[in-house]
């Protein structure tokens, strides 16, 4: 009797948004359906849903994912001279700009790593709106941030969000700011995507 239940509930499931977990179904002892995310002991209980897996990149597609990325050539040399990873570079670009050279933000960093105008001097970058010597400048500014916070790469990625002082003068966490919370998560999930890491792997 579930069987012949759970094709017609099915297409119900899907649209209401249980996709996301397994689903399963029993009858309990007044002869009620019972959905249920959780296989508790002692029931009977059919899986109807299945949590979707999340696409994990293997080792052997990881170079290739990362060479079809935008300015794979500049961020792979760029990530060489610096001593970074290509993929640390691809996220934070990912994040900053989404790849956009001509990006401006409301406070006035450019380009496609967002340098401020401060930041771009100091670091030798004169035209920010130029991907090569953006992400170059950007590249040296990231490894400062490595090096400062002992490779870290959270914390760094962090700093590069909200600026060093921010993440020193807080005892070295992570700062509450809303959109530095949102910042570093982002850019470690693609890290690790482009990694071919899990979601929760170690870095």
């Amino acid at each position: 009797m579930i069987k012949s239940f759970t094709a017609g509930l099915l297409g119900g499931l899907l649209l209401a948004g249980f996709a996301h977990a397994d689903v399963f179904i029993s009858v309990d002892a007044k002869g009620s359906y019972v959905l249920s995310n959780v296989h508790r002991p002692g029931r009977h209980y059919e899986r109807v849903i299945r949590e979707a897996e999340v696409a994990q990149v293997s080792l052997d597609q990881q170079p290739q994912m990362i060479a079809a990325r935008p300015y794979a050539e500049l961020v792979s040399a760029a990530a060489t001279a610096n001593q970074l990873p290509a993929a640390l570079l691809h996220a934070v670009i990912q994040a900053e700009s989404s790849y956009n050279s001509g990006a401006t933000s409301p406070k006035g960093a450019g380009g496609l790593m967002q340098l401020m105008p401060d930041t771009a001097r100091e670091l030798g970058v004169k035209d920010v709106y130029d991907p090569k010597a953006n992400i170059q400048g950007g590249a040296k500014y990231l490894k400062r941030l490595m090096t400062l916070f002992d490779n870290d790469i959270a914390l760094a990625v962090a700093a590069y969000n909200a600026g060093p002082q921010a993440v020193i003068s807080r005892g070295g966490v992570i700062p509450p700011f809303a959109e530095t919370q949102r910042y570093v998560p982002s850019v470690l999930r693609q890290y690790r995507r482009l990694q071919g890491l899990a979601v929760d792997a170690p870095l």
